[in-house]
């Protein structure tokens, strides 16, 4: 019953998640890459959308991790314990900001927006896929060679 009732849970969190990213608008690559124009058209809509999401997160954080012991459908928090930074932190991140400031788009509003039926999309996603597997791929030999 804990299983079924914690998918129902994830399911209606990820639901409200595709709301907020659609009225928000950070799921037309419009609007973000308006929001990225200081020079231009800069749209600072999603800068407020941004402070109030980072707002929210950080007191809900702060006040459900000190008075809870652990979380209602799992046995314990999964915090990230890594602080460090390293290079595949740092070469991950200028991807990440290079492909959203290129396109856009980022995963969460590119699913979200898979609705819309939307060909550039697909192949946005298909792309996004190929890369996290053939990464997955690369890390896997690095790590055998170095094993080996």
């Amino acid at each position: 019953m804990r299983g079924v009732r914690q998918v129902h849970i994830t399911f209606l969190a990820g639901v409200l998640f595709a709301i907020g990213l659609g009225v928000s608008g950070m799921t037309r690559p419009d609007k973000v890459l308006n929001f990225l124009d200081f020079t231009g058209a800069w749209d600072p809509s999603l800068a407020g959308v941004m402070i109030g999401a980072i707002l929210v997160y950080g007191v809900a954080f702060r006040r459900i991790t000190a008075r809870m012991q652990r979380p209602l459908l799992l046995d314990r928090f999964s915090l990230p314990t890594r602080t460090d930074i390293d290079a595949r932190l740092v070469l991950g991140s200028i991807l990440f900001g290079v492909g959203w400031g290129l396109l856009g788009l980022c995963p969460g509003p590119a699913l979200t927006s898979l609705v819309t039926g939307d060909h550039a999309l697909l192949l946005f996603i298909a792309s996004m896929l190929v890369g996290m597997f053939g990464f997955n791929v690369i890390l896997a030999r690095a790590q055998q060679r170095r094993g080996s």
